[in-house]
């Protein structure tokens, strides 16, 4: 059976999505709507906006604020989150197209945090397949909240390190554009424009970038990224809100990395020059806000996405893997392509009650929750060569689906204007199916199996102080086994879900010039999969226990006349094995104590920050400590022509400086440094070594009419 590609495109046109930008953004333009008061479209938040939101959470909480955004001049949110505490980027590719977010000592190449835009799941599939294939883009985003804690037991699966969530720019009157260059050719132009009615009940608009850049290490990429957001009010209790998204990405990379003599050498050659990760993505998401009266308020959101991501990658010569080029070891391509194709559909309803009522003698703030979503997966390999590096033969074609049910309800019980607890209980029910369409019935195509969790938990503020609320509280999370490894050879692999107890302790407090947060948590897995790079079959294995536990703080100070500091370390010693694992034949394979892979240590951050009228400045400093990158916790970096290189990663400091003027009300100017020092770093390990990026520059401007 021959095949083009596991599926068409039908968006993938540059021009074409441009065109249609310029068309909406006229519409807006020209529509003669007028500014009305500040709107805020319905959507689901995991923190709020009101002013004592945080105040109510019993956990740890983060923001980045459109402020921090504009300070920093990210160029990918992963990059906008690196800053954040407990979180640990692993830095890929400095456009971050795949995301490798890790938080509180849950590894960075693996999937138990939540990730949300607007309250709608991010990764392609949570229960299917692969979490980390699309990172939305920083340039539409206005916010991110980071929530930790019994929490975010309000959201889910997979929220066992926690939620973070994108919020996106609610339209504004106007139009504004920008544009960015830098370093390897980065190009990069934005289109914002947006519209009102007189009354302020409808409001429309959209966001669109267009991106490209020949690349660190010369892996080139061209992206597009179109946002059309809109709502209006339907009477005086009802808003509806609709956003859709259109995302593409043609990228040159892989997973493949340089060899060591190259790395030492610094050398700038793409490892992988003729390998393509290309990306789509559609989305559309209905929210619906009914204030039925003072005390009662019924959130609805509807969501659909569909995305392919087709990935083409060369083999290598039998017998001989490598080659010495100019000196260096470079990998030795033969004329086979594979292409690792997957192609994902979802929907989703999210409906919350939200009710605040006297019971039990005091106040108290209920939410009830119901989710529905129906996930599916066409994973396809097709084997083609170099002079038809698109067609060829179909060797795989297995389709992955999951439906998943959850109930939600928590009960805030505000005993007294210090004192609240807030119990709740989450209950997921899930059925993952596989089948091999290369296969009959006769053959036994197909396997299923299903698993229902419930979820407990418990949490706490108290006002100790005006400057000190403690809050705390314990729950169960747990994240599900994907169907590529729980239905692994079409057969039950009877693993279980992962699942741990979380407990955490903290103190915040602010005033008009400090503000600050100390945590310490403690996550304790009893069942935990882990990709390891020594081990492929570990992912196969219910991995036993582990235990993460450690210590994050922030603190933020204005220092007078301009001057300001933002400083935060997370200290996680233990993120280990507990127990040994053992080899099929008997032999000690893990032992007992070693560490989890991606997860140092210590992560820091320091942020000075200087303003004066129209100019702001800031110098961001990031340390990473060292990490193992296999689960045997080897030392030495090992190279392998045939799977993962291991050792461990030394650690790194980088620094990035960023500078904006506001010429007038209309007209702005920016600047940046990243990677001030030029410093030369391991970032991952894979079949290679992925390297950070360079020191780069990067200057632009927006305008706004």
């Amino acid at each position: 059976m021959n095949c083009t590609t596991s599926r068409a495109r039908t968006l993938h046109s540059p021009l074409r999505l441009t065109r249609l930008a310029l068309a909406v953004a006229a519409t807006f333009q020209l529509s003669g709507m007028a500014a009305a008061a500040e709107v805020q479209l319905p959507r689901i938040d995991v923190v709020g906006s009101d002013a004592d939101a945080v105040k109510k959470i019993p956990g740890a909480v983060s923001i980045v604020t459109a402020e921090n955004l504009e300070q920093s001049q990210p160029l990918s949110t992963e990059a906008a989150l690196k800053s954040v505490p407990g979180i640990v980027i692993k830095p890929e590719e400095e456009s971050a197209i795949v995301g490798n977010i890790g938080m509180r000592g849950l590894s960075a190449a693996d999937y138990k945090t939540l990730i949300l835009e607007d309250g709608v799941p991010v990764a392609p599939g949570l229960f299917v397949g692969n979490g980390r294939y699309y990172n939305p883009r920083i340039q539409r985003m206005e916010s991110i909240e980071v929530l930790k804690g019994a929490a975010s037991l309000r959201y889910g699966p997979s929220t066992i390190g926690g939620v973070i969530n994108y919020k996106t720019k609610t339209p504004e009157p106007g139009v504004s554009v920008s544009g960015r260059i830098g370093s390897h050719g980065y190009r990069e132009a934005t289109l914002e424009a947006g519209g009102r009615s007189p009354s302020g009940e409808a409001v429309g608009g959209l966001v669109f970038t267009g991106a490209r850049s020949d690349g660190f290490q010369d892996k080139d990429f061209e992206m597009q990224d179109l946002m059309v957001k809109g709502g209006m009010a339907l009477g005086d209790k009802q808003w509806i809100g609709v956003k859709f998204t259109n995302y593409e990405n043609d990228a040159n990379i892989s997973y493949r990395g340089i060899f060591l003599d190259a790395y030492r050498a610094e050398a700038g050659f793409n490892p992988a020059p003729d390998d393509w990760f290309l990306t789509e993505r559609r989305s559309f998401d209905i929210n619906h806000e009914w204030t039925i009266d003072a005390d009662t308020t019924l959130s609805t959101l509807v969501y659909w996405s569909e995305m392919y991501r087709d990935y083409w990658r060369f083999g290598t010569v039998k017998d001989a893997p490598t080659k010495i080029v100019n000196g260096l070891t470079q990998w030795n391509y033969s004329d086979s392509v594979n292409g690792n194709n997957r192609s994902f559909d979802r929907f989703g309803i999210d409906s919350r009650l939200n009710i605040a009522h006297n019971s039990f003698g005091m106040r108290n703030e209920t939410e009830l929750g119901i989710r529905f979503m129906d996930e599916e997966m066409v994973d396809q390999t097709i084997q083609a060569t170099r002079a038809t590096p698109r067609t060829g033969t179909l060797a795989k074609d297995v389709v992955d689906a999951a439906k998943s049910y959850a109930l939600f309800a928590q009960n805030r019980f505000i005993i007294s204007d210090r004192l609240a607890v807030t119990p709740g209980v989450r209950i997921e029910n899930y059925e993952q199916t596989r089948k091999d369409r290369r296969k009959t019935t006769a053959e036994g195509n197909k396997a299923d199996t299903s698993n229902t969790e419930v979820m407990p938990g418990i949490g706490a503020t108290f006002q100790l102080a005006p400057m000190a609320q403690i809050y705390g509280g314990v729950y169960k999370a747990f994240s599900p086994a994907l169907n590529g490894d729980a239905l692994n050879g079409l057969s039950d692999q009877q693993l279980d879900a992962e699942r741990s107890v979380n407990v955490e302790i903290g103190v915040r407090g602010s005033n008009a010039r400090l503000r600050y947060e100390v945590t310490a948590f403690r996550m304790d897995f009893d069942n935990q999969i882990i990709p390891a790079n020594s081990n492929s079959l570990f992912q196969t294995t219910n991995g036993g226990e582990t235990l993460h536990q450690g210590l994050e703080a922030a603190i933020g100070y204005e220092l007078g006349s301009g001057f300001s500091i933002d400083a935060n370390a997370t200290y996680i010693p233990d993120a280990e094995f507990v127990g040994n694992r053992y080899k099929a034949d008997g032999t000690l394979d893990i032992p007992d104590g070693n560490r989890v892979t991606y997860t140092p240590e210590w992560v820091a951050n320091l942020i000075l920050g200087y303003k004066s009228g129209p100019l702001k400045t800031a110098l961001s400093i990031n340390y990473v400590d060292e990490q193992y990158t296999d689960a045997a916790n080897s030392r030495a970096l090992k190279e392998n022509t045939s799977g993962f290189f291991t050792g461990k990663m030394d650690a790194y400091t980088t620094a990035d400086l960023t500078a904006s003027y506001a010429i007038n009300k209309q007209l702005s100017v920016f600047g940046a440094v990243k990677n001030l020092a030029d410093k030369h770093y391991i970032a991952s390990l894979r079949q290679g070594i992925y390297v950070g990026p360079e020191r780069s520059y990067e200057i632009g401007a927006k305008y706004s009419f």
